[in-house]
């Protein structure tokens, strides 16, 4: 049997999503720019997926600018908004636990002469909503904090943030990182108080490559790539026609049927949590996002268990895929307090709709056959 367990870190392509992105391939292979007929074929495509993105966020088209990708989308936002708004200040508010496409560009911007505070998380990976209270002030232009923590699934207070922020001033920005939220729940950004929301289509069964920044009309942000003044200016480069059309079909889907992919992920999810659990030295760090599961195991290195389950079939990660090539504790691991000899010994296993009870019962058997096994070999 094979398992793949690892969709935080990518999905597999849809039928609907690989034959809309056929039809722009060989039909509307057109420059969405150019003015003749095949241009106009392919700018349709820009057109659809640009209303397919807004109906779900309950924005306006124009308020949609298209990406290579979350990390992009990440990186415009912050740098962007920082960039058009430093002469009201040079404080930006983030957390210990962002995505590297958060905490990077975050880095970038505090080399560049702003300041910076991280704000604490609980044991659950929530956000520490005094600690963000206190560290608000005149000089704050932004707040950026993830939707869905990538590593455990824990769901963040962006409601109550929002309110926070807007009671402290209404003019400071606020951005969302809802790459793994996006697809999997609700997110109407204006209602939340949400100024800014990265999107991603790769993990919604969509194509890599393909990715999307909400910025609401009032806030004021600047490009970070130059060049024909595609999207308003805002993003230059010709438009991947291919990539977007395809996350604009992929996000149409996924919110048609966005109750019944969320009750099987989360049966999928507690089924492995119920039975991984029952084994002597595994423990569970899992937020409350449905697709997300993550399992310390005690005595037995991440990676060494990684490999020992793909050997069987099953595909997961430890931490990030994003920093897979790179091995390091996770940053996030150790701001939710998690204990030592754990750090190097958890797993990420993630889901979508498609993975069944049975793939986490095999999951579970195999665990059980293969822990005793490599403790043993860890002691000698």
């Amino acid at each position: 049997m094979e398992v793949y367990f690892d969709n935080a870190a990518t999905t597999k392509i849809i039928p609907e999503v690989r034959d809309i992105m056929l039809e722009t391939m060989e039909e509307e292979y057109g420059n969405p720019s150019s003015m003749h007929l095949k241009g106009v074929g392919a700018e349709k495509y820009i057109r659809y997926a640009k209303n397919a993105i807004s109906k779900q966020l309950k924005c306006e088209p124009k308020e949609i600018y298209f990406t290579s990708g979350g990390t992009e989308a990440n990186n415009l936002a912050l740098i962007g908004i920082a960039m058009a708004n430093k002469r009201a200040g040079n404080h930006i508010i983030t957390t210990g636990i962002e995505h590297a496409s958060v905490y990077n560009p975050v880095l970038y911007l505090q080399d560049l002469g702003f300041r910076v505070t991280f704000l604490r998380v609980d044991s659950e990976g929530k956000v520490d909503l005094e600690h963000l209270k206190e560290a608000l002030c005149e000089d704050t232009i932004m707040v950026s904090t993830m939707a869905v923590n990538n590593e455990i699934g824990a769901v963040e207070p962006i409601e109550e943030i929002a309110k926070i922020i807007k009671e402290y001033n209404k003019e400071i920005i606020y951005h969302v990182d809802a790459i793994q939220a996006f697809g999997k729940q609700i997110l109407y950004p204006k209602r939340l108080g949400v100024d800014a929301l990265s999107m991603s289509g790769h993990k919604i069964h969509g194509p890599k490559g393909s990715g999307a920044l909400f910025v609401d009309s009032h806030v004021k942000i600047k490009p970070i790539l130059f060049g024909g003044g595609q999207e308003k200016g805002i993003r230059s480069g010709t438009e991947n026609t291919t990539a977007i059309a395809g996350m604009g079909k992929a996000c149409e889907i996924m919110y048609q049927r966005l109750d019944e992919n969320v009750q099987a992920m989360n049966r999928v999810k507690q089924a492995l949590i119920s039975g991984a659990t029952k084994i002597d030295g595994v423990s569970d760090n899992s937020g409350e996002a449905p697709h997300i599961a993550s399992l310390s195991f005690r005595g037995v290195r991440s990676e060494v268990l990684l490999h020992a389950l793909e050997e069987k079939g099953i595909y997961v990660s430890a931490g990030s895929a994003c920093s897979s090539n790179h091995p390091a504790i996770s940053g996030v691991l150790k701001a939710i307090g998690l204990d030592k000899e754990l750090l190097e010994s958890t797993l990420r296993f993630s889901f979508c709709e498609w993975n069944t009870v049975e793939e986490a019962e095999y999951t579970v058997a195999v665990l059980q056959e293969l822990l005793p096994m490599l403790r043993r070999f860890t002691r000698k």
